[in-house]
């Protein structure tokens, strides 16, 4: 296309309402970025579909997306049968007292585990879900804490993998001087409001204040009743590859090794924590660095044969694949609505409302709508930051609360949207159907991104 039109609105229209009616998120991007070829091409739908996607397999955010998620994988089987993770579990249960002191428990780990939103995600889940299950506290609200200490608490820390990519792309876009995008990164974070709210909202909700609401409601209501986390999604029509996955963990858990010690899993943790911030907040080195020492770790414990390490390890790493494809699938698809000049259309439709006072608000709500539609917090900021910032200059608007609300933005989506990497990984880490997930935490980040635009006017 060689001018932004209303057509492309219609893939990221597709994609959600399939997602909500298949259930099937990998599908639903899958016949979106069809459709957006389609629209472009007709002639070279296959060809463009092959081009894409070889292009995204070539990209080295998808090569490190893999690596890491995968590695989080085998890590996580490998706490898993040594019985460090239920270790964990049974400490945790002696602080746990009942449903809102396990999920607040949740809600203090996320903002411990600031790091990175993908180990934040994997890692607590993962870690709680056993805890708030005693407890008959639904998948989904568990999903939804994870979620919500996700990426909003990672966007707030001016030392995590958010705030190194965004700096780094403040200074390639001369918004900040070299070797002060950290610095000018940090002037926003005061105005970062979504994130703020967002975690308030969680924190609300944890400790009861805030109710369970519309579909959060009912599955609180199964799980107080005492249905299965398993049989909390209808599997007639739900089954999914997310299941299958999950199905793969839980199964590791029967097999470990019930008088497991908790040293067995503190000690990986600290050192993936303690790696990633030697290594620049480089959660792949990181996590490299962390297996290095765990498997020896292990090793003279006798806890496992090595060759038996590797298996479980190549398992955990399967377990990560219906996640790692959902991303693959969202990247294609981004590059689609890119292809179709979704973000310029976007801004166009509501440059008249860009004034000094309405601005921020209106980069929020714009940049909102477009990370929730394609799944891409980092990219939509990446795309949108040289059109967004030279305007904010041309009619002087306050830089750093504009930047916050781009970052507000970002963190929005990644919560909000139901195939975004963020969304996925608490849903995988928690045990969670993706879609059951998505559905039961939107009203929650709806509220807070209301708050949140009517901020941006109040402030401005």
């Amino acid at each position: 296309m060689s001018e932004p039109t209303a057509l492309s609105l219609i893939p990221p229209v597709v994609v959600l309402v399939l997602a909500i009616w298949l259930r099937r998120p990998i599908l639903s991007l899958i016949i979106g970025a069809v459709t957006g070829f389609l629209l472009l091409d007709p002639t070279q739908v296959l060809n463009n579909f092959a081009s894409t996607s070889l292009k995204v397999m070539t990209d080295e955010t998808i090569g490190w997306l893999i690596l890491v998620c995968g590695c989080f994988g085998a890590l996580i089987a490998l706490l898993v049968r040594t019985g460090g993770a239920l270790a964990f579990g049974r400490n945790a249960l002696k602080f746990a007292k009942g449903p809102r002191s396990s999920l607040f428990m949740t809600f203090i780990l996320g903002i411990v585990i600031f790091i990175d939103d993908y180990l934040n995600a994997l890692t607590v889940g993962e870690t709680m879900k056993r805890v708030t299950d005693k407890f008959k506290v639904s998948r989904e609200m568990l999903a939804y804490v994870v979620d919500s200490t996700a990426a909003p608490v990672c966007v707030l820390v001016p030392l995590s993998t958010w705030a190194v990519f965004f700096g780094g792309l403040l200074v390639d876009n001369g918004v900040a001087a070299e070797g002060q995008g950290i610095s000018v990164y940090m002037q926003a974070i005061p105005y970062m409001l979504y994130a703020w709210l967002a975690v308030a909202m969680v924190l609300l909700v944890s400790l009861g204040i805030v109710p369970a609401i519309g579909p959060m409601k009912k599955a609180q209501l199964r799980a107080a009743n005492g249905e299965p986390a398993e049989a909390q999604v209808d599997l007639d029509q739900v089954q999914t590859s997310d299941e299958y996955a999950i199905a793969a963990i839980e199964e590791e858990f029967k097999h470990a090794d019930n008088q497991g010690k908790l040293h067995n899993f503190l000690v990986p943790i600290l050192l993936l924590v303690g790696f990633t911030v030697y290594f620049d907040i480089d959660v792949w080195k990181g996590l490299l660095a962390t297996l290095v020492i765990t498997l020896p770790y292990y090793a003279v414990q006798r806890l496992m044969p090595l060759s038996e390490m590797m298996d479980q390890m190549i398992d955990g790493f399967k377990s990560m694949l219906p996640a790692i494809g959902t991303v693959i699938a969202a990247f294609v698809f981004k590059d689609v609505c890119d292809a179709m000049l979704l973000p310029q259309y976007v801004i166009e439709s509501l440059s008249p409302f860009m004034t000094p006072k309405l601005l921020p608000a209106v980069v929020f709500l714009s940049m909102a709508i477009l990370a929730f539609a394609t799944g891409s917090s980092w990219g939509i900021f990446a795309v949108t930051i040289p059109i967004v910032m030279p305007l904010a200059q041309s009619v002087g608007a306050d830089i750093p609360l504009v930047i916050g609300a781009l970052l507000s933005a970002s963190s929005f989506g990644s919560q909000a949207c139901f195939y975004s990497d963020s969304t996925v990984l608490a849903a995988q880490g928690s045990g969670c159907n993706l879609v059951s997930h998505a559905v039961t935490q939107l009203p929650y980040a709806l509220i807070a991104a209301v708050i949140a635009f009517f901020g941006f006017i109040l402030i401005a």
